[in-house]
């Protein structure tokens, strides 16, 4: 009896002693598999500050480069002197340049128009409808998800533009990141790709049916605008048509009945939003053509066709800002045309009114720094385009209070 004990105990030892041994090898195994995730991530992002480097970062001169310059000194020409050494960037300035790359590419401008589409029209909703405004804390949540998708949408379309239009932005817009290496194409398409797919999947999820739709007809034309052979962008008519489509109608519409909806109201037709929507289609028709004032070297090279290269910027920007001031003329008709009650009629025909002045200083002031027969300089473009989405964004303010 006494030997069976003893050998019970010294099976129960070795048992103990394997379980052990495996659970130390699995701790190792667990470490090493951690250290080299580590030491892959850290390998990553050296080969990517690598490949992101300008040329002249690295300061290492080889024997051969040295004889070399040796040689040319020999027939009387200097060398060029050594590149400064650059100063090694650390984890927080790196991850903080890559995250103004992807800022950047996502087009700062279009997402402050994006945002004011968003806050506004759910302002306009509660304005109709105060009774719900005690909602509006339990309704955050989704609300956020609606303006993520939002965002994610826009990020999509500007993002693939650039893709598809790098060659172009050389010239152009040096500056955006794909142009610049501050983004690789891989990575590009990787932001295009999950934030289009994320923002379908967030309105499937959150949002009805109705404008689930919208959402996948807008972000398709927006695609459609640039990716080959479709091309939109290539013909004046379909690009006007394509932008006024998405940022004025869709997203003005679009948000004001998925707030609607959210507070479990019904369709109803709005004349304020019937009236935003019209008066932004007409808004973003006109900043599809004054966008590519600019835009002239690159879209010859690149073989796009766009107005302002068949009729040169000065006359592109005279006609643009001609059709803004007959759409404020009609802002202001609307006003004092419509049935009482129907608009804040003074507020809405005083501020249409103070947006057409300012409207026609800035082209006074476009036509006055512009030699008579000749074209814009780029510093005065920019200037004039800058104000056009300034007054943009001025229509956004007025809305919830028409």
């Amino acid at each position: 009896m006494n030997e069976f004990w003893r050998e019970a105990r010294l099976l129960a030892t070795r048992k103990l002693h394997c379980q052990t041994v495996h659970l130390r090898t699995r701790e190792i195994a667990t470490a090493s598999m951690m250290r080299f995730l580590a030491a892959s991530v850290a390998l990553i992002a050296v080969a990517d500050a690598l490949t992101l480097a300008p040329a002249h970062s690295v300061c290492r001169v080889s024997p051969t480069a040295r004889r070399a310059e040796a040689i040319v000194a020999q027939f009387g020409r200097k060398p060029p002197p050594p590149p400064p050494p650059q100063p090694k960037k650390g984890l927080f300035s790196f991850g903080l340049s890559k995250a103004t790359a992807v800022y950047a590419f996502s087009r700062p401008h279009t997402i402050r128009g994006t945002l004011l589409a968003c806050f506004t029209g759910v302002a306009r909703a509660l304005i109709e409808s105060p009774v719900y405004l005690a909602l509006l804390p339990a309704l955050m949540p989704r609300a956020a998800l609606g303006v993520l998708a939002l965002l994610l949408g826009n990020l999509f379309i500007v993002g693939i533009n650039q893709i598809y239009d790098v060659k172009i932005d050389v010239i152009n817009k040096p500056f955006l990141p794909i142009a610049a290496g501050r983004i690789s194409p891989r990575a590009a398409w990787w932001l295009v790709a999950c934030s289009g797919l994320t923002g379908l999947a967030i309105v499937k999820r959150f949002f009805n049916p109705l404008i689930f739709g919208l959402y996948a007809f807008g972000t398709t034309i927006g695609a459609l605008y640039s990716v080959p052979p479709f091309q939109l962008k290539r013909f004046p008519l379909a690009a006007g048509l394509t932008i006024a489509t998405c940022r004025g109608f869709l997203l003005n519409f679009g948000v004001y009945y998925a707030t609607r909806e959210a507070l479990g109201l019904g369709f109803i037709w709005s004349a304020p939003v019937a009236f935003l929507a019209r008066f932004m289609t007409v808004y973003a028709a006109v900043i599809a053509v004054t966008k590519d004032l600019g835009d002239v070297d690159g879209d010859r090279e690149g073989g796009i066709d766009t107005l302002a290269l068949r009729f040169g910027p000065m006359a592109v920007a005279t006609g643009a800002s001609a059709v803004l001031a007959l759409n404020y003329v009609g802002a202001i008709a609307t006003a004092a045309l419509a049935a009482p009650g129907t608009f804040r009629r003074v507020f809405m025909a005083g501020g249409h009114a103070l947006a057409a002045c300012w409207l026609v200083a800035i082209t006074r002031k476009l036509r006055a720094a512009t030699a008579p027969g000749a074209q814009p300089s780029a510093a005065e473009i920019k200037a004039y385009y800058k104000q056009i989405w300034n007054l943009f964004y001025f229509e956004y303010a007025m809305y919830p209070f028409i």
